[in-house]
């Protein structure tokens, strides 16, 4: 309530929490009063007024009837004015708590933008100094390449002066050797004519000496023996009359039983007398041989190449653990490998191998049961045991039932079938046909696995021309022993499209068109083998690969034909196509009646395609008299 009494008034007051405003000076000594020096009174400048118009409304406000009231609004006016203050207060705070805020801000923005400058002056200090250091290294680097091409300069250099005072040093040293070796020779052959010279009449007394004494030693031996080798002779004569004759049968029989070849088998692995006798080197490095891969040089689709290998490492293992074979029939189109495998099979698994063929036993007759019985028993001779391998099977293993066959064949088979009841450890019986399904059904029960051989896919086919380009064009023309040469072109390109080309040829059909290669080049006059010459034996080959599978076909028709059976379309075999010829059904062309030709109806009619000409098999009904046009006409 300073404004009821006057005091400060004028003066604003300070706010809560700030510093009190420092008091007015004291006025300057000296001023204009009675006092002098003394110091003033300090009510001297005291204004009574105010007390007395505080003294005056007080009694005015006592006498009203709104004192209270007064008194109540002047303390809300003095809590008002009070607050007010606290708000400028708490704003004041708060600018300088922004001020303070503000100075942080700016301070850290300023730490931000000289720990910028640094990083850029210290990525630039590195990136100097990085440059410094590859310049030192590159500059190391050309002084080592500089040093090292000096130093490899004076080395070359060394060993080329080392080498010449070599060779002269070597040169000289065998200059000497030959002409002491001369002058040695000389020296002995003159001292040894001259001893032979001095001794010659020593020599021949010694000589006529030794013919006497052994003329004297003959006669009296005659003399003496005469009478025992008289009585020793016809001892032995006689005893030798009587012995010899089955001394001779049981040896003969023995060589033959265990060194002799049957009559049957025609290639066989094991050591024979003839064989030793005329090969005697072969026989050596065949002795010494060791077991070779069972796929080497053999070139099989992947499934197929997986199960071969299997059986291949069965064979080995029954072999060294003494186990029982198992019998193999390999079937399919020819040329496709199974001799070769049968061959590979053998030597990989340590065995002897024996080919015969089914063509050899007919003709035999009755000596037909004898000579199996022999195959048989020098089979089981054997020490590493024997893979006997039966080519062409079915000329002689046909079925007893339906096929019409003479006594001596079917005694053989009999023969055959009592030789094969068992399983055996001494040998192993691998057949290989083209028409299994011809197989007597004894035969099928004596087969523990079959084999498809089929012909070779794309991929196989382009492994084997590389395999026979290899072997009949690039060794001998890179070998220098033989007139051949090689025309510059992509070998690897060419061998791709000659396996598309032959498409349905055999491996054996591809290896003969490797020696095809060959022959051109030795044919041609300056023994070089063109791309052009490559191509024009491919060419003859797919020609002569069409004509026989027309003539194929053209016997499976005429056997369907007189059979009245049908022929499959595809994926299958009939009873009279060949196996492994089977052609898709996309490629059967659809027959076409010439107008005005009168034709029967035919009840099934099948075809097979070639490039050139569609062969026609009709079943169940008679020919018809109709011409077939597809690039060429056929008339059936």
């Amino acid at each position: 309530m300073s404004w009821l009494f006057g005091l400060n008034k004028g003066q604003p007051e300070a706010a809560p929490g700030l510093p009190a405003p420092p008091p007015p000076p004291p006025p300057p000594a000296g001023g204009s009063g009675g006092g002098g020096d003394k110091p003033k009174d300090k009510w001297s400048n005291f204004d009574p007024t105010g007390l007395e118009r505080a003294a005056q409304a007080a009694k005015e406000l006592d006498k009203s009837r709104h004192a209270k009231e007064a008194l109540d609004l002047a303390r809300m006016q003095e809590q008002t004015v009070q607050m007010e203050h606290q708000s400028k207060m708490k704003e004041y705070e708060a600018a300088v708590e922004q001020l303070k805020g503000d100075q942080v801000r700016i301070q850290a923005e300023e730490r931000r933008k000289t720990l910028n400058e640094e990083t850029k002056q210290h990525q630039a200090r590195a990136q100097y100094q990085d440059k410094l250091a590859r310049q030192r290294y590159d500059d190391q680097l050309r002084q080592q390449q500089a040093l090292n091409e000096e130093n490899l300069r004076k080395q070359e250099e060394s060993v080329q002066k080392q080498e010449a005072m070599r060779k002269a040093t070597i040169e000289h040293e065998m200059e000497l050797r030959h002409k002491n070796e001369l002058l040695r020779i000389e020296a002995e052959s003159k001292a040894r004519a001259r001893v032979e010279r001095e001794n010659a009449d020593i020599i021949r007394e010694q000589i006529r000496l030794k013919a006497a004494e052994h003329r004297q030693t003959v006669l009296e031996s005659i003399k003496h023996g005469v009478v025992v080798f008289s009585v020793a002779g016809l001892t032995l004569l006689a005893v030798g009359v009587y012995s010899a004759r089955n001394t001779t049968a049981v040896a003969g029989r023995y060589i033959e039983a265990r060194l002799g070849k049957p009559s049957l088998v025609r290639e066989t692995s094991r050591i024979t007398v003839g064989e030793a006798i005329k090969h005697p080197i072969k026989m050596a490095k065949r002795l010494k041989s060791k077991p070779q891969d069972a796929l080497e040089g053999v070139v099989l689709s992947p499934s197929l190449e997986e199960r071969v290998r299997d059986i291949a490492i069965a064979t080995r293992n029954t072999r060294q653990n003494r186990g029982l074979y198992r019998n193999i029939l390999m079937y399919g189109p020819p040329g496709t490998g199974k001799t070769l495998f049968a061959k590979k099979l053998a030597m990989h698994s340590g065995m002897d191998y024996a080919i015969m063929t089914g063509g050899d036993v007919a003709p035999m007759g009755r000596d037909g049961v004898t000579a199996m019985h022999k195959v048989f028993d020098w089979a089981n001779t054997s020490r590493r045991g024997l893979l006997l391998f039966v080519d062409e099977a079915d000329a002689f293993l046909r079925k007893r039932a339906t096929e019409k066959i003479s006594e001596d064949l079917r005694a053989t088979l009999n023969a055959f079938l009592y030789r094969t009841g068992e399983q055996s450890n001494k040998f192993m019986m691998v057949l290989a046909s083209n028409q299994p399904e011809q197989f007597d059904w004894a035969i099928n029960d004596r087969i523990d696995e079959i084999v498809n051989f089929a012909l070779p896919g794309l991929e196989e086919r382009e492994r084997l021309v590389r395999l026979y380009f290899d072997k009949y064009v690039l060794e001998p023309a890179t070998g220098g022993r033989q007139r051949m040469k090689l025309a510059q072109f992509d070998y690897g390109q060419k061998c791709s499209e000659i396996a598309k080309r032959t498409e349905g040829m055999s491996g054996r059909e591809i290896s003969k068109l490797g020696v095809a290669w060959q022959a051109a080049a030795y044919s041609s006059e300056d023994g070089v083998l063109t791309e052009a010459m490559i191509d024009a034996r491919v060419d003859d080959a797919v020609k002569q690969h069409l004509q026989k599978m027309d003539w194929l076909h053209g016997e499976g028709g005429e056997e369907a034909e007189a059979k009245s059976t049908a022929a499959p379309l595809a994926g299958g075999t009939g009873s009279g196509g060949k196996m492994g010829f089977n052609l898709p059904l996309s490629e059967a062309p659809q027959a076409e009646h010439v107008p005005g030709m009168g034709c029967l109806p035919i009840l099934q009619c099948m075809t097979y395609k070639q490039p050139n000409k569609v062969v026609i098999i009709i079943g169940k009904s008679h020919l018809c008299q109709c011409e077939l046009i597809a690039n060429n006409i056929i008339k059936t």
